[in-house]
């Protein structure tokens, strides 16, 4: 008898930790697919294995946790919203150039806010914690610059990569979340 007891009880165990394992596994799932939304989808993809991805991806959240990450100023906003409407202004006459201010402008915005600059694979990975429906704009945008570089964009892949830019520029200098302010206030204090 003690024996059958036993061994229900260790089956219950696992049977019990069975389903605390999947519902813990499909929670962070769901938290994952809705902070990143189709960046998951693409590392799921990249990565072809969805534990690899989710990994990775909290990888990120903590990576960034650890940034200080600040909203702008009101300030810096507007002085950054001037410099991008001289550089929209610049690009009917020099495409080329504007997407090259673009690019550069959107470096010294993200260094602003406190993202690091090193690696632009890394800067991209992080911009995806905070801003992921305007990661794969971001991406685009700079595929476009780099084919720039290369010689072979055209008029129209320039006028895309601006319009690319601009998603993620609204995204980083617009008006801070409230979400974002209470974010940054409890990692600064």
């Amino acid at each position: 008898m003690n024996t059958q007891l036993l061994i229900v009880g260790v089956v219950a165990a696992v049977v019990v930790a069975a389903i605390a394992w999947w519902y813990t596994r499909n929670r962070r799932r769901a938290h994952l697919r809705a902070r990143f939304g189709h960046e998951y989808v693409r590392v799921v993809q990249e990565t072809g294995n969805a534990s690899k991805a989710e990994a990775m991806l909290e990888h990120r959240e903590q990576r960034v946790a650890k940034m200080h990450i600040r909203p702008l100023t009101s300030e810096e906003s507007h002085q950054y919203g001037e410099a991008w409407r001289r550089v929209q202004s610049r690009f009917v006459d020099d495409p080329k150039g504007a997407v090259m201010e673009a690019d550069k402008l959107i470096t010294e915005v993200m260094s602003a806010r406190g993202y690091p600059m090193s690696d632009w694979d890394q800067r991209v990975a992080d911009i995806s914690v905070d801003h992921p429906m305007v990661c794969e704009r971001y991406r685009a945008g700079h595929e476009i610059f780099l084919k720039h570089e290369r010689g072979q964009a055209t008029t129209e892949d320039l006028r895309t990569a601006m319009v690319d830019y601009r998603q993620l520029f609204d995204e980083l200098v617009g008006p801070a979340r409230q979400s974002e302010v209470r974010e940054w206030q409890r990692r600064a204090g």
